[in-house]
């Protein structure tokens, strides 16, 4: 079922809950669809389902926040071991071309890597434990982790929102005019297709009878 179709069928509150637990097991390390149920979710509170769009920003960027935490403190204590674990459970997300690659990013951007990460799928997966395996100080972690889970969770939130706003006016206002230039459209696209058959049909050769 489309996540958005799921989660038209549950009460706001739960959409709430929903999208934090989700954001939050992302963040953690654990490979969801964060992302895609934040855009269900942010897309509805757009379409007058009960949803407030500020609340929902906010239980996203407290997802977020809290699973980035813990995948730093099970990253910490967990050391190496726990990335070839999770290689051997999950070779897809995390393969050890991937964990060079993360571990790339983090040597080389540091502090940004947490913030940035939180807007690559791979790498909002890894910001967390691997902050922790390489023991980046838990302040800076912290900072990045606040500040990206804001601007990923609150920005995804509002400019959705906005786009399914204008796009529900944009619909109501140019409907009729939508559906005239549809049927104008399809009523040439036939008359294009019937002219081009009628001239394939008329350069064809004619059969020669079997005797000649």
């Amino acid at each position: 079922m489309h996540v958005q179709e799921w989660l038209d069928t549950v009460p706001a509150a739960a959409v709430y809950a929903v999208v934090a637990l989700v954001i939050g097991l992302e963040s953690l390390g654990i490979p969801l669809p964060g992302e895609i149920v934040l855009v269900s979710a942010a897309l509805m509170s757009s379409q007058h389902t009960g949803i407030n769009p500020v609340v929902l920003g906010a239980c996203a960027t407290a997802g977020a926040v809290i699973g980035d935490s813990i995948g730093y403190a099970i990253g910490r204590k967990g050391g190496r071991p726990l990335l070839a674990w999770l290689g051997r459970k999950f070779p897809r997300h995390f393969g050890e071309g991937h964990v060079a690659t993360a571990e790339r990013s983090f040597e080389k951007w540091g502090m940004w890597a947490v913030f940035f990460g939180r807007f690559v799928a791979l790498l909002r997966i890894f910001a967390g434990p691997l902050a922790g395996v390489l023991h980046m100080p838990y302040w800076k972690f912290l900072i990045a982790n606040v500040l990206g889970g804001i601007c990923w969770a609150g920005g995804t939130t509002a400019v959705i929102y906005y786009v399914g706003v204008v796009a529900e006016d944009w619909l109501k206002r140019f409907s009729y005019l939508g559906l005239a230039a549809a049927v104008l459209i399809g009523l040439a696209s036939m008359l294009v297709l019937k002219r081009r058959a009628r001239k394939a049909q008329a350069r064809e050769p004619e059969p020669v009878p079997a005797g000649e």
